[in-house]
């Protein structure tokens, strides 16, 4: 087992990049921003993230508070693909980083009722097709292309009928100039307080013909005991109130449930990692009657201790956004695998010449 890279406690105030990492100069653009969960781990990893598209006004805001973005669009990505005008320097970057909205593939939710299905997900937000936004994505890609595009989404992607999105997102990355690698990382293994499976589409553009990547992270398990702490202020769901003192450790209340139902409220267990963190989960204390506190869950999900979350809930952003951390454990790796080797070789023919 490795030492952790990154740590998952951290704050804004110590600024960029994590201890130990130099920054690499390498340029990054976001979409499906959100909180910024991926914006920091690729500052963390040394990387210069220039901003990104969110759709949602009142977290565009929270991220502008906690990020200072260099560009920040706050529309559909739909209508940011259509642009014109875009800066030159958007045109010539490193990576394009995006997390599709997935709730229409998560295996917690309807899954096949909500395909093809327009929705409004938030006050604010347009109505939107969540399993076509995908594809806007990779026209994004296509339009831009930026030598490296990575693609984040829920495990429930590689599962049952889903895996034709699967086949359909590879052919469309394909067609967009890319070779694509496919990986389902947990978050527990790369230094994250919380098990959280995720699809990663990590793809490179065709001309530069780097290694196949490779994403080994075997960090040790960071358990429940190790970050709790006895802040009450996150109140418990009185759906769950009768049934919470009877609930095994590590158990979720649909285990003791006459109907079966509330499988998504976990009893947590103190020498195990949290459950994922999600908007609709209820993840409570394995002896007191407390939900996670705002602390545990910044802990949690990697998010610094001081970011500002303003209004907004900080377990939804946070339950939304991709860990801090994981993110920068995968850039730290597509720099040393690609960009790195891709800087020595162009050292090496400036200097030849």
């Amino acid at each position: 087992m490795s030492e952790h890279k990154f740590s998952y406690k951290w704050y804004l105030k110590n600024g960029y990049p994590a201890k130990g990492i130099e920054l690499n100069g390498l340029k990054i653009f976001g979409t499906f921003i959100c909180g910024g969960g991926s914006t920091m781990g690729y500052k963390l990893a040394g990387f210069n993230h220039l901003g990104g598209v969110e759709i949602d006004p009142k977290v565009a805001d929270v991220y502008k508070a906690n990020h200072n973005p260099k560009y920040l669009f706050v529309e559909d990505i739909r209508e940011f693909v259509k642009h014109t005008d875009l800066p030159d320097e958007l045109y010539k970057l490193d990576l394009l980083d995006g997390s599709p909205p997935c709730s229409s593939f998560s295996i917690s939710g309807n899954r096949e009722k909500d395909w093809g299905k327009e929705k409004v997900f938030r006050e604010g937000q347009a109505l939107q097709t969540l399993d076509d936004l995908f594809f806007d994505y990779i026209a994004l890609a296509k339009k831009l292309q930026p030598k490296v595009v990575i693609a984040e989404n829920v495990k429930g992607l590689i599962q049952g009928n889903a895996k034709s999105y699967v086949r359909k997102i590879k052919a469309g990355f394909e067609d967009a100039g890319y070779k694509v690698q496919l990986f389902l990382l947990n978050a527990a293994s790369m230094g994250v307080p919380q098990k959280r499976e995720r699809v990663f589409f990590i793809c490179q553009r065709n001309d530069l013909n780097f290694p196949k990547l490779e994403l080994n992270f075997d960090e040790v398990a960071i358990n429940y005991f190790k970050i709790e702490d006895d802040n009450f202020e996150n109140k418990v769901a009185k759906c769950d109130l009768q049934y919470l003192k009877n609930c095994n450790k590590g158990s979720s209340i649909a285990s003791i449930h006459p109907k079966g139902n509330r499988f998504n409220s976990i009893k947590l267990h103190p020498e195990k990692v949290v459950n994922t963190i999600a908007s609709g989960s209820e993840l409570y204390h394995y002896e007191k009657i407390k939900a996670l506190s705002n602390n545990e869950l910044k802990l949690c999900g990697s998010y610094p201790l001081d970011y500002n979350f303003k209004s907004i809930d900080p377990k939804y952003l946070i339950g939304m956004s991709v860990p801090p951390v994981m993110t920068a454990q995968i850039a730290h790796q597509i720099y040393l695998q690609w960009f790195k080797q891709l800087k020595v070789t162009a050292q090496k023919q400036h200097h030849g010449n």
